[in-house]
């Protein structure tokens, strides 16, 4: 299985620890330093971070949920992070919260946000976040093979 699988399904058990409602996605996110990144001077990756929709007071997202749970002696160097998603990071809330994709840019520390499925339109119509993450210089990556796995999840109680 690759790096990239092992964390998504990390993400994906994340995910599952939501409780469901009909009026959002069960998502999870795992935030990970890889090897041989600034700031990790072992030989293997360290995750820093893992969250879930809701996890947090304030209809938190996942993404939002494992940034909100870094501490300062954890937080990663800029551009030298990946975040494992299960969903592609929304890019509006109707809740007026702050989207996760704004998030992720402000936060400065990823250099690639590893996506398990597309965000359906179930909630907000052409999610913008790809192209936000592209001019924002963070690499974008579907990753394949639990794509299945990862909306069945996210639509648990729909």
């Amino acid at each position: 299985m690759s790096q990239d699988l092992i964390y998504m399904t990390l993400a994906l058990e994340e995910a599952k620890k939501c409780v469901p409602t009909p009026t959002a996605f069960c998502v999870g996110a795992v935030i990970v330093l890889p090897k041989g990144a600034p700031g990790n001077t072992t030989d293997k990756d360290i995750i820093l971070s893992a969250g879930y929709s809701r996890e947090l007071s304030g209809n938190t997202h996942a993404e939002q949920c494992s940034l909100d749970k870094l501490v300062d002696n954890t937080r990663p160097p800029p551009k030298s992070a990946v975040i494992y998603t299960t969903m592609e990071p929304c890019s509006e809330r109707l809740s007026g919260n702050v989207p996760c994709v704004d998030r992720i840019i402000g936060s400065g520390i990823f250099k690639s946000v590893k996506v398990g499925v597309i965000e359906p339109d179930t909630f907000i119509k052409n999610n913008v976040g790809k192209q936000k993450l592209d001019a924002a210089g963070i690499q974008y990556v579907l990753v394949s093979g639990l794509e299945k796995e990862c909306l069945e999840v996210a639509t648990f109680g729909h």
